[in-house]
């Protein structure tokens, strides 16, 4: 019979999915996801194989929790623009928080990884596809609800607010302030989600 795991999985996979995210892929040794995890070296490989194995299956989880995210952040928003204009505060939400000038994990894997690791590539391009299609499908919900115009391409403005949304995590790692995030978010708030139908 199986030896049970001694050990919370999630919470060592949460504890590595912070490394990762502090640190990059490159940047962070064994011995760092050790003293993260709180594990030897013999029960991480048992558990989760080498260091790219671990880091996939962390991005994999990483994917799925923002996924869920998107999904609660634009569902429960009273119309569907309320959940498009909530793309444009997880930036400044995360700006706001001391640890949170970290950007986008996958954001940050793809641009370290992606020329170098086919995986990460496919991976990050099916994430953000998935990302397209669920604020797409809240762009039709607020077409039809008569908030935008009804002749609205929902991808291409669903990919409009995804590439904004990016730039600006992007941008407040380049110290932008809060200030001028905010500033910004409404900027593009405004030409890409007008308060009428043009």
């Amino acid at each position: 019979m199986a030896r049970p795991r001694e050990f919370d999985e999630i919470d060592a996979l949460s504890a590595v999915e912070e490394q990762f995210w502090n640190a990059g892929y490159a940047a962070t040794s064994m011995a760092d996801l050790m003293r993260a995890s709180g594990l030897g070296k013999g029960s991480l490989y048992a558990a989760f194989g080498d260091k790219r194995q671990l880091f996939l299956k962390v991005l994999h989880r990483y994917i799925a929790n923002q996924h869920e995210h998107l999904r609660d952040a634009l569902g429960r928003a009273p119309r569907a623009i309320d959940g498009l204009r909530t793309l444009f505060d997880i930036p400044l939400d995360e700006a706001s928080d001391s640890g949170a000038r970290r950007g986008c994990l996958l954001a940050n894997s793809t641009c370290e990884l992606s020329m170098s690791d086919g995986d990460v590539l496919a991976m990050a391009h099916q994430a953000y596809e998935t990302t397209t299609e669920l604020i797409a499908e809240c762009v039709s919900q607020a077409r039809d609800e008569g908030d935008l115009s009804a002749e609205t391409d929902t991808t291409a403005l669903a990919r409009s607010l995804l590439t904004a949304q990016q730039g600006m995590l992007f941008m407040s790692r380049t110290g932008m302030s809060s200030t001028e995030l905010e500033a910004t978010a409404r900027a593009l708030e405004a030409q890409l989600l007008p308060n009428s139908p043009a």
